[in-house]
């Protein structure tokens, strides 16, 4: 499966660490930041969504220190569904309640192992419909 990422720089030692770990289960699609010097993640969270919002079935992982910037950024575009989640049942409910496209994670408050329990809850985790598909289907704009 092919997962788009992207952080800024308090998240940039998460990302390489989570790319690492999975590397022999998805092919990362890299939007940045590539270093731990200081960025704005409004430049790597906006590329990031417009990829997802092009490709509704695309998975994404979007992380900086809080996850609150990168998420309000990538709420930003259609189709885009960031949930912002630092325990394994928010990351499951994200995805069987509001199917979350993009797993946005908190760097600075949550451990490597923390995230890797994360990931591998969000992308095995279905969506469930049914009384969840309408409300869905109001998150975007009209």
């Amino acid at each position: 499966m092919k997962v788009f990422i992207a952080s800024d720089h308090a998240g940039f030692e998460l990302k390489e660490a989570i790319k690492q770990h999975f590397s022999s289960q998805y092919e990362w699609v890299d939007f940045g930041t590539h270093s731990s010097e200081s960025v704005d993640y409004p430049d790597f969270a906006h590329p990031l969504a417009e990829a997802v919002s092009k490709d509704p079935a695309a998975r994404a992982i979007l992380i900086c220190g809080t996850g609150n910037g990168v998420a309000m950024t990538a709420n930003k575009h259609a189709n885009v569904r960031a949930a912002l989640c630092w325990d394994r049942e928010i990351a499951a409910l994200a995805r069987q309640h509001n199917n979350a496209n993009v797993l946005v994670m908190p760097a600075r408050f949550i451990l490597p192992e923390t995230a890797f329990d994360l990931v591998e809850t969000f992308f095995s985790t279905d969506f469930e419909g049914g009384r969840h598909e309408r409300r869905v289907e109001k998150i975007n704009l009209r």
